[in-house]
């Protein structure tokens, strides 16, 4: 196992890799900005440096000052979580190039999932279900792009190559607004990540948003840990997610499983990573691969009881997978609420003291949470200060368990996106299940009205 374990990151999800070094019995080293002297990981690592001022592109983003901390410290591994270097291929690159191990995909592999038009490619290899399209990157070329707009149907939608987050998209409903599209969209593509190409997909009304786990060691040996249902997204930004998706055709099912694994083996994939799907009646569409730990990975790790980045950590050391595919059994159901600190109307955000904080607790419940009384949540990063995460036999059973939890939960002297989470489990239409990427952002309109 690895000795000595770096976490390039901050909040809960430092907090959770900590947690499961300590459990193998790897030494760790916490890095932190100057803004983030108060963490709570920071008081239970073996070490700790700080790595620069407050604003992330002078500490979290600051690759070399990274790589120094873990030369300083005598770190044998980096782990870098999600956000902020974690799908970087060039600091993949260099902690390796360094001596240390990445634990992630190799950078062939993060730039290969990281370019939507070559995953794409490769994801078609691998018999993976895509969206219709362009086959690569959208031709200059005003005829050539018209027709494959028309071959495509209309509405299309029109993407950057590199983009994500939300960022770099145009929906298009007539043939006649195309093309100034297509240019609207380089021009943000090459000022947003420095890449004008983009591509043509077909654009599905109203999907679902459905995603697969996968563990991969890199040796030839995949598993998928079931599928996670994040339909419930605003401004692109998931807010609450589930394990297993409800209401999922079996069959469809079973055939986007296997094609997920047979591109792991394909791609010679190494540690945790996830297959983005749109679901639209009855049949998978590939979106996008993340080649990190998401931040819903809770709720899959409590469907199949294997934990997520102990085994990261594990293949990163050399190691073949712990299981096999007989070995995975989902059991039961799990829902994971994202609490933020922000307005629950405006969604502004809301830093500050926390004057007092309770964790709910109970049968099935679990926080994955950084917070504690008297924390001051910082404003210099994302507003994500925790999950609530549940487990259920039945899915009305974690259900309940999350309205308990919800309200159980205290977090005083912040504002936080908790009252959306307790309207959001008693909404009739997501309790039935099932609902399209659309559903929060609809809701949330006509609530204002």
């Amino acid at each position: 196992m690895l000795e000595k374990v770096l976490i390039a990151n901050r909040g809960e999800i430092a907090l959770r890799i900590l947690r499961a070094c300590k459990e193998l019995g790897i030494k760790t080293v916490a890095v932190h900005s100057t803004a983030d002297r108060e963490l709570m990981h920071l008081g239970l690592a073996d070490e700790t440096v700080c790595i620069g001022p407050a604003p992330a592109n002078l500490s979290y983003l600051n690759i070399p000052a990274i790589i120094s901390a873990a030369e300083l410290t005598g770190a044998t591994a980096i782990h870098p979580g999600y956000g902020f270097l974690a799908e970087n291929a060039d600091f993949a690159e260099q902690v390796e190039k360094s001596g240390f191990a990445f634990i992630g995909p190799k950078a062939e592999t993060i730039r290969l999932m990281g370019d939507k038009v070559s995953a794409k490619d490769a994801m078609k290899l691998a018999n993976v279900p895509t969206v219709p399209g362009s086959d690569g990157p959208l031709p200059e070329d005003e005829e050539t792009a018209l027709r494959i707009g028309r071959e495509v149907g209309y509405p299309v939608i029109i993407k950057a190559a590199g983009g994500g987050g939300g960022r770099g998209m145009r929906v298009v409903h007539k043939e006649e607004d195309l093309i100034e599209a297509a240019k609207q969209t380089r021009a943000e593509a090459a000022a947003w990540f420095s890449n004008p190409m983009v591509y043509l997909e077909k654009y599905l009304t109203n999907p679902r948003h459905v995603e697969v786990q996968v563990l991969s060691d890199g040796q030839g040996h995949a598993i998928h840990l079931g599928d996670r249902d994040c339909s419930l997204q605003r401004r692109h930004q998931k807010v609450l997610e589930e394990a297993p998706a409800p209401f999922i055709d079996e069959q469809a099912r079973k055939d986007v499983f296997a094609a997920c694994v047979k591109a792991c083996i394909d791609i010679g994939y190494r540690g945790a990573g996830t297959f983005e799907f749109l679901y639209e009646n009855g049949r998978f569409y590939f979106i996008e691969m993340n080649t990190r730990v998401q931040v819903e990975h809770p709720v899959s790790e409590m469907v199949t009881g294997i934990d997520i980045v102990k085994e990261m950590l594990s293949i990163a050391a050399g190691n073949k997978l712990s299981f096999t595919q007989d070995d995975v059994v989902i059991h039961g159901h799990s829902l994971e609420c994202r609490i933020n600190a922000e307005d629950p109307k405006t969604f502004v955000p809301s830093p500050g003291l926390v004057k007092h904080f309770h964790a709910p607790g109970g049968n099935g419940v679990r926080v994955d949470s950084h917070l504690y009384s008297g924390y001051k949540v910082p404003s210099n990063y994302d507003s994500l200060i925790g999950k609530l995460i549940t487990w259920g036999a039945t899915r009305d059973e974690a259900m309940a368990r999350m309205r308990n939890a919800l309200d159980e939960i205290v977090v005083d002297g912040i504002k936080t996106n908790i009252p959306l989470h307790r309207d959001l489990t008693r909404d009739e239409g997501f309790c039935e299940g099932g609902v399209n990427i659309h559903y929060l952002e609809h809701k949330l309109a006509a609530d204002k009205h």
